[in-house]
């Protein structure tokens, strides 16, 4: 990934300059990897009995 790239994710998450000071390059990542999942459907999700019974 080259800088340019980088600088445009932080801008697409709404991240300041200060707020980079605190976040790593893989944080980072991982929040734009997550935000592109924000509008997927899911077919089930999970009830609290679900997650007791795993």
């Amino acid at each position: 990934m080259t800088t340019p790239l980088f600088l445009l994710r932080c801008v697409q998450l709404g991240l300041s300059m200060q707020e980079l000071e605190l976040l790593t390059i893989g944080l980072i990542h991982d929040m734009y990897a997550e935000s592109r999942n924000d509008d997927s459907k899911y077919a089930a999700l999970a009830t609290q009995e679900d997650m007791d019974r795993f």
